[in-house]
């Protein structure tokens, strides 16, 4: 099971501190997961420059330029943040019994070590 989802609340526990010009310390909301290559994209975070080359719109509107774009971050620089205490903590899972239609079965449920709450 995938310890970081989409729409989870992220912080960043590696690199350069903020007063270098880094995002370490910084939160932000997944945006996307890449599985296949162990990647987060997040909000506001690993931001960099993009140069798209000049063109027009079928408007007669110039596009391209220079604009700023968030770049995915490897999954092992980032930590799900507990909601109870809003600092990064480690996940792990409580399985539980579901009844659902009548019928009753186990699940595995996301929890926050640092407090013991539901992700």
């Amino acid at each position: 099971m995938a310890k970081i989802k989409k729409g989870d609340l992220v912080q960043v526990i590696t690199g350069a501190k903020a007063e270098r010009g880094g995002d370490r310390g910084k939160q932000g909301k997944v945006l996307k997961v890449y599985t296949d290559t162990n990647r987060v994209l997040v909000e506001g975070i690993n931001t960099v420059k993009k140069h798209t080359k000049v063109g027009q719109s079928s408007k007669g509107s110039k596009t391209g330029g220079i604009e700023t774009v968030e770049a995915p971050i490897h999954v092992s620089n980032v930590a799900v943040v507990d909601p109870e205490t809003k600092k990064p903590t480690r996940v792990g899972y409580r399985t539980e019994t579901v009844t659902k239609d009548g019928r009753t079965r186990t699940v595995r449920i996301r929890v926050a070590k640092g407090s013991g709450k539901d992700l």
